[in-house]
């Protein structure tokens, strides 16, 4: 069950030539991509391009009716090998995954791929995740486009511009024969704007085509003596191949050439927040219509020599707008100017940040820096992100990131916590996904993260027969089977490794938007699932591995977290932590339960709360739990200051609260009560007749409560 369904939206896609459609960008992405005639593709959801793969899935019908191959694939690298298709032959493919994790993981595959080369288009469309908003590593994917010579595009971020990047992008594949890199930033894949549609077309060759035709060309295959070959090919006819193609069908763009003797150079995917701030300054409108004379980088990697000499011959200066570090475009442009005698002065990074995202703030000092240098008569506005202001109040420190209400990896952690009061602290090795959460406040476990799946591997070091107590490891049910059924599960079966491996298992590819993997319960029409990790653990030769079915049993939890770290049984061992996730859960029940609100059918709701009376105010609950829900309000007795433990609203009724209490041994304060939506008749008698009850029961106490009052 993904995060978000485009069944309806997917109808769209059937426009045809001539219609404008009005569309998010990834949903522009999948029309270009059937009106390029894309034979296959693949991919691995993941944020922020993890949409893509949903549109895709959604749109199956219309994949089959124009003969469109179209897999969730297991990893990034199954993705890039998908490519292979094109090799050998005129099959046009797309893979999409997440920017520099994705390409860390594909990049094997696609290191081959770009050396061999292909005959059909082969498009890798990536969701670059960079800044301070990113939750992965801060890395650029261009870096790996210089590494392989793939041609890598950075569009514009406007719909119209990202639908021909697509088309043009299959184009520029098949002129050069290599693969091309797709750069479409956070804000893009998720922007709303309009384009005009074309028919989509149907492949002129077919996966079905292909396969009972095969073909086959030795010299594209990467072995000696033809690997050799790739690299004098990539040289001497792929480069000047896609260098001809770029300058011929004007991909990079010139705004405003001639209006002033200083100029910006900017990629593609920062055009829009460039002229923003051109527009702050006063120098552009928010139509583009820039003062300055502007060369946007559509085409990012390779740099065609021969345009950024025209545009700096006669001007004073010129300023790149390069987001992330290092440096690449700043020193092929200063290569490139040396080398053509030119003498334009080039600033960047002594004007811009050297690294981090490049906001409009960002953005405007930078250029207001160098305009203020060069074209100072040209600034006609000065916006208040050029001024330092004083704090008006103490800043606030962020809030890490957590896990949801009703999480059930929440008790999985408390349960931990718990058993590590009988065996003592252990090291932890995180793995990628919502468990890492675990890392922050009031967990605080969890020592390392090396990757999806590598969880179990990033523990493999510390294994010593001396040591009195083994390593935990952890990863999800997702990191489980993109890879860490092999370099984590069997690695340590094959070396004996003694550690404890914890696979949660929430059902979904949660962190990714909640999409289905091998193991989740759902049954669908075209994907094989319900396959239990446990049964796949023991496949490669693990001996010791449970299955709790029920993480929001906090005892249960903490006991087998005991047993596990200390029985005696040699080699690895797998605990398999299986609840829904929560999110994924209401997205399910919560539409149901609208509809039976308004069909004015009973609905039960479970909900937790604490005893004002009862709580002594230790806090001890919230430190073992931190349930967004679990926090703290003034105490209702006078005589008491500290703060009480209470239950918000947002409560959904897991029980991990009273659960963690009653594990701890902590305090009887905790109470579940059932709120019933259109009650019936059998309710009603049940609240009268408590009602009822509450009150004769409470009158003695009552009568000696106001002898007390009156003396």
């Amino acid at each position: 069950m993904a995060e978000r369904s485009f069944v309806n939206e997917v109808a769209q896609l059937r426009h045809g030539a001539g219609t404008t459609l009005h569309v998010e960008g990834i949903l522009a992405v999948t029309k270009a991509l059937l009106q390029s005639g894309v034979a296959y593709v693949g991919g691995y959801q993941g944020a922020p391009i993890s949409h893509l793969m949903d549109v895709l899935g959604d749109a199956h019908d219309i994949l089959d009716e124009l003969g469109v191959y179209f897999e969730n694939s297991a990893s990034e690298a199954t993705a890039a090998a998908m490519l292979a298709a094109s090799v050998h032959y005129p099959l046009r493919g797309a893979v999409t995954f997440k920017s520099t994790v994705g390409l860390n993981v594909a990049s094997d595959a696609l290191a081959n791929l770009a050396s061999g080369g292909v005959t059909g288009g082969a498009l890798v469309i990536l969701g670059e995740d960079y800044g301070e908003g990113s939750s992965i590593m801060q890395e650029r994917s261009h870096a790996f486009a210089m590494k392989s010579q793939m041609w890598l595009l950075d569009p514009r971020p406007n719909v119209a511009a990202i639908v021909d990047a697509v088309e043009t992008g299959f184009e520029l594949s098949e002129a050069s024969n290599t693969p091309v890199l797709l750069d479409l930033r956070l804000r893009s894949c998720h922007l709303h704007g309009s384009f005009v549609a074309k028919d989509n077309r149907r492949p002129p060759m077919t996966i079905k085509d292909a396969i009972e035709n095969p073909r086959r060309d030795v010299d594209r295959i990467v072995l000696p003596p033809a690997s050799f070959l790739h690299e004098k090919e990539k040289i001497q006819q792929r480069w000047p191949a896609a260098i001809e193609f770029i300058k011929q069908r004007k991909l990079n763009e010139v705004f405003g050439a001639d209006r002033a003797d200083v100029g910006i150079i900017v990629q593609g995917g920062l055009y829009n927040t460039l002229n923003r701030s051109l527009e702050l300054l006063g120098c552009s409108d928010a139509f583009g219509d820039s003062r300055i004379p502007l060369y946007v980088m559509n085409v990012a990697y390779p740099v065609v020599d021969d345009e950024i000499v025209d545009f700096c011959v006669g001007k004073r200066a010129v300023l790149l707008v390069e987001e992330g570090q290092p440096d690449y475009i700043e020193q092929n442009l200063n290569a490139i100017l040396r080398r053509g005698e030119v003498p334009t002065a080039l600033h960047g990074k002594d004007m811009l940040p050297v690294g981090g995202e490049y906001t409009s703030a960002a953005v405007t000092r930078g250029v207001h820096a160098f305009l203020s240098r060069y074209l100072p008569d040209a600034i006609e506005h000065d916006p208040d992100v050029l001024h330092d202001r004083k704090p008006v109040a103490l800043p606030v420190r962020p809030r890490p990131p957590g896990l949801c209400t009703g999480c059930p990896e929440r008790p999985i952690f408390s349960g931990l916590k718990l058993a590590e009061r009988e065996t003592g602290k252990h090291h932890v090795s995180a793995d990628i996904g919502c468990h890492l959460f675990a890392v922050n406040a009031p967990f605080d476990l969890g020592a390392t993260t090396m990757g999806y799946g590598l969880g179990s591997a990033g523990a493999a070091a510390l294994n010593s027969k001396d040591a009195d107590r083994r390593t935990v490891a952890v990863m999800g049910d997702g990191g489980f089977w993109h890879n860490g059924l092999t370099s984590g599960v069997g690695n340590a079966v094959f070396n004996k490794n003694d550690q404890l491996l914890v696979v949660v298992d929430n059902a979904y590819a949660a962190a990714t938007g909640g999409q289905d993997v091998l193991s989740s319960q759902a049954q669908l029409p075209t994907r094989s699932t319900q396959h239990p990790i446990e049964k796949a653990s023991r496949g490669v030769g693990v001996e010791w591995a449970k299955t709790i079915t029920n993480t929001y049993d906090v005892a249960t939890v903490r006991d087998t977290f005991v047993e596990a770290l200390t029985t005696d049984e040699p080699g690895p061992k797998v605990l398999v932590m299986q609840s829904e996730c929560q999110l994924n859960r209401q997205r399910r029940e919560k539409p149901e339960r609208a509809k039976k609100l308004a069909q004015g059918k009973r609905v039960v709701r479970e909900r937790f709360g604490v005893d004002p009376e009862t709580c002594t105010g230790d806090h001890a609950c919230i430190r073992i739990s931190g349930c967004p829900s679990l926090t703290i309000t003034d105490n209702p007795d006078p005589l008491r200051t500290d703060p009480i433990a209470t239950v918000l609203d947002s409560c959904v009724g897991c029980g991990v609260c009273g659960a963690n209490a009653h594990a701890a041994v902590l305090c009887p304060s905790f109470y579940r009560t059932d709120v019933i939506d259109n009650p019936n008749r059998r309710d009603r008698l049940l609240l009268a007749i408590r009602s009822w009850w509450i009150k004769i029961s409470s009158r003695g106490l009552e009568r000696r409560a106001a002898q007390f009052e009156v003396a």
